[in-house]
């Protein structure tokens, strides 16, 4: 077998061009986070139902990554190892994602096809089916995609490179969410919500589209042109392999499990607590549609809000992602994560102290961003440093357990939390959403202190 070929190293023009895909990828997933409560609460999901049906994205994360991301690692086909993925990801997620917020027309349209009477929880159930066919997608696309990085760039710029994700994730993220908000207060033109998913579907698709026709990946049918040893592991050796590496990488993936128990507060959470907290509309489930009626402008307008506040926190990631990725070179990843993780923790006791502050609120958002800046890149930088060549997808793959895993101790616990944290309003129950953020900052505590006991080498 050849030796490694040496890995050229990646401009700037080069890096941007590698980060299409996910700021494509990105669209998905904020209209994923921003709209799925408005439409799924519109069809009857409680705070608990909502979160069971968040347990989505945990679910394929923790075997859909792992399992493509070591099938990727001995693909074979003329178009590489990774596109493949990449590509049929952003297919069916484009279709799913047209599909989600249709749900309601789609379960009439069975009805009427099949000539039954249409079960009230049958809208629910379609939607539920599509977030899971979104987020299996999206993490079809998402480790390969991360895996990438090891495949094609030098490891002394992996820092850089997932910096440029991290961009990536924030330009996405601000266009996505800004979309509608700023076509409603500059053109004075609601985009709908189904409209706003067609846009993320075809952003999806097409941002990939352009990611595989472009990245330069060998055929991975010649094993002569692969830059990695041989590998016959399967997944499960892989797996207890990856606990093998050194020490340090036990420690990065505690690390990774408590910030996202904190990161997936704010993901689940910001838009119900937008509405109902900031905006102070009541539980929408099981109201009459005269008071529903009542607060239609209104929660248009809280959701607006949301989309704004997300916007901001992206673009604050977005800003700041490249030149996170230079500190951490200058004075290592661990310094700089645990500044960014601290930085959110103090947003996080803002957004549950002055949750009816509309203003303080989107600052604190901002303030947010720089934490989310680095958990976009830093922690794959770190964990990089160990991988073996020929296992980059399985590494990246069993890593996101620790991403995954902690959503499903949101989507039942601090739902369950929020559910039991009930009070009365003249016009019906509503809930202590801002509960979330305190659970949330005290996950990111435990995180930056995790992130100090890895030992990183210069």
């Amino acid at each position: 077998m050849e030796e490694k070929t040496e890995l050229k190293p990646f401009s700037t023009g080069k890096f941007l061009n590698f980060a299409l895909g996910f700021l494509g990828l990105q669209f998905a997933w904020q209209m994923r986070i921003i709209l799925s409560a408005p439409v799924t609460e519109g069809l009857g999901a409680s705070p608990f139902i909502y979160g069971m049906i968040w347990l989505a994205g945990p679910f394929t994360g923790m075997v859909v990554q792992p399992l493509i991301g070591a099938i990727s690692d001995n693909t074979k086909s003329r178009f590489g190892r990774r596109r493949p993925y990449l590509f049929m990801g952003a297919l069916i997620a484009a279709i799913a994602l047209w599909a989600f917020p249709n749900s309601a027309n789609i379960a009439g349209f069975l009805g009427h096809v099949f000539g039954f009477p249409i079960p009230i929880w049958l809208g629910l159930a379609i939607a539920a089916a599509m977030i899971w066919i979104i987020d299996a997608c999206i993490n079809i696309a998402q480790g390969p995609y991360r895996a990438l990085i090891p495949d094609v760039v030098p490891q002394e710029q992996h820092a850089v490179a997932n910096s440029y994700i991290s961009l990536a994730i924030g330009l996405g993220s601000v266009i996505a969410a800004g979309t509608a908000p700023f076509l409603n207060y500059v053109c004075h033109y609601q985009m709908s919500v189904p409209a706003q998913f067609v846009m993320a579907a075809l952003a999806f698709l097409l941002a990939m589209t352009w990611t595989c026709m472009t990245i330069k990946e060998k055929d991975s049918r010649d094993n002569k042109t692969e830059a990695k040893t041989e590998k016959t592991t399967g997944f499960w050796e892989d797996l207890k392999n990856f606990f093998l590496l050194s020490p340090q990488v036990g420690r990065i993936c505690l690390m990774q499990f408590f910030t996202w128990i904190g990161m997936m507060c704010l993901m689940i959470f910001f838009t119900s607590y937008a509405i109902h907290t900031v905006y102070a509309i009541p539980d929408l489930t099981n109201i009459t549609p005269a008071l529903s009626a009542k607060y239609a402008d209104l929660q248009v307008k809280a959701t607006n809000y949301s989309s704004i506040c997300f916007a901001i926190f992206n673009l604050v990631c977005f800003l700041i992602a490249i030149p996170i990725g230079y500190l951490a070179q200058k004075f290592g990843n661990k310094t700089i994560h645990v500044i960014s993780l601290l930085s959110m923790v103090i947003a996080y006791i803002g957004l549950g102290v002055f949750n009816t502050n509309p203003v303080l609120v989107a600052a604190f958002m901002a303030l947010s961003g720089i934490g989310w800046a680095s958990v976009c890149a830093l922690p794959f930088a770190m964990l990089s440093k160990y991988i073996i060549p020929g296992t980059e997808g399985s590494v990246m793959g069993i890593f996101n357990i620790f991403i995954a895993g902690p959503q499903v101790v949101v989507c039942t616990l601090v739902s369950w939390l929020i559910k039991v944290c009930m009070f009365d309003t003249p016009d019906g129950v509503n809930y202590h959403w801002e509960y979330a953020f305190y659970v949330g900052a005290v996950c990111l505590v435990l995180a930056a202190l995790t992130t100090l006991t890895v030992k990183e080498n210069k």
